[in-house]
């Protein structure tokens, strides 16, 4: 396909042609005819073009950006809307939304091309013959467009087989596919699979790494047993299910966002050790965002006066919900510290590991006649202000 600068140039160069050979009186009769069917041509590609662009901005909403970038794809030709309008037809009445639309247009746009009733349909059929729902239809396609590009026999097939093995239940695989960001492929999968089988890691773990984190298990071999190879360096035990949280860790950070999270922890003055002591003991936590780690550590340090270390100890803390889970309780504990019914020496993992039954039972029940108030502070029906207490920066209660 010519460019519009490139069509411009060429159309620009006959025309000159033209005229120096009209003013010599040598053009002949075939002569003109070849300049007209040029110009012809370029001016169908040019409209071809601008009529692609327009209908996936228009149709598909799509940005300009993303739409002039496709166009210049020699795959993706139409020149009329019939042909891309029963795709999205199809799309829109499985469920599909104008973003879940755009997304696959823009990564897998010879979707557009292809026939609905044919290529489309038995795709749709098939994930509805295991349990996906319509919602979870349009879910699983729009985070994994190439599923529609792909055989149902030499992917979809294959790739269901595979989940199933490890997962047993359609429900379960189900929910790993809705999890999937990344393109099947068998070779990989059995591979990954015998080699952490090797290594004694039990189903289970398996099972929850697959289901939780699909996308992991279709790396390429090498890079998936190196991963795996610096988890086992790191003393992680195989037989844990810690070994492959830490595993998917390290496929999900890339090194330097790694190292922009230690130096997060480091700024609360915690020592190299402590914070491979928090991966150890809870690998996640260092996909926490900055953020997320900065404002509960400011609250549990800082508002509550626990120290820095004392945290690390327990760094499961550091993904429960602030306002659901961590604030409500330290309420509580606060006004039972500041009457002198509870030591201060209690420890991070005493107040925010225990259900919320024995949370209850422990900090709310048992004192709810001396303070009655504390199930309605627990349950943010009032606030520590309304007690005549709050949360200082200035007074660390538990130094």
């Amino acid at each position: 396909m010519f460019g519009f600068s490139g069509s411009r140039l060429a159309l620009s160069k006959s025309v000159s042609l033209f005229v120096s050979n009209a003013h010599l009186g040598i053009l002949s009769f075939h002569s003109f005819f070849a300049i007209r069917s040029f110009s012809s041509t370029i001016s169908s590609n040019l409209n071809e073009h601008s009529f692609i662009v327009s209908y996936l901005i228009n149709s598909c909403g799509l940005t300009l950006k993303s739409a002039q970038s496709i166009s210049k794809n020699k795959r993706i030709r139409f020149e009329t809307p019939e042909r891309p309008d029963s795709v999205l037809r199809l799309l829109r009445e499985h469920g599909f939304t104008d973003s879940h639309i755009s997304t696959i247009v823009k990564s897998r746009p010879q979707v557009l091309l292809a026939h609905p009733e044919d290529t489309l349909m038995p795709k749709f059929e098939f994930l509805r013959s295991i349990g996906v729902s319509t919602l979870g239809l349009s879910t699983i396609v729009s985070t994994n467009p190439f599923v529609l590009t792909r055989s149902i026999e030499q992917y979809l097939i294959p790739l269901y087989d595979s989940l199933k093995g490890i997962l047993v239940s359609d429900e379960k695989v189900v929910k790993a596919l809705k999890r999937m960001r990344r393109t099947f492929k068998q070779n990989s999968f059995s591979n990954n699979l015998a080699f952490l089988r090797g290594l004694g890691v039990p189903q289970s773990s398996i099972s929850h790494l697959v289901a939780q984190y699909p996308s992991v298990m279709f790396q390429g071999a090498g890079k998936f047993a190196k991963v795996v190879e610096k988890v086992m360096k790191l003393g992680f035990d195989p037989s844990q299910v810690k070994f492959v949280e830490a595993v998917r860790v390290f496929f999900r950070m890339a090194h330097k966002t790694w190292e922009h999270k230690m130096e997060v922890f480091r700024r609360w003055g915690l020592s190299e050790d402590e914070i491979w002591l928090i991966f150890r003991k809870h690998p996640t936590c260092m996909l926490t965002s900055e953020k997320k780690v900065m404002r509960t550590m400011d609250f549990l340090v800082c508002k509550m006066g626990w120290q820095p270390d004392a945290v690390a100890r327990v760094p499961t803390v550091l993904n429960y919900s602030l306002e659901r889970r961590i604030m409500p309780r330290c309420s509580v504990v606060r006004v039972l510290l500041l009457k002198g019914l509870i030591k201060a020496d209690i420890r991070v993992s005493s107040v925010l590991i225990p259900s919320e039954k024995r949370f209850l039972e422990l900090f709310v029940i048992t004192y709810q006649e001396t303070v009655p108030q504390l199930l309605d502070l627990f349950q943010g029906k009032m606030g520590l202000t309304e007690l005549g207490f709050g949360f200082d920066d200035k007074s660390a209660i538990l130094g």
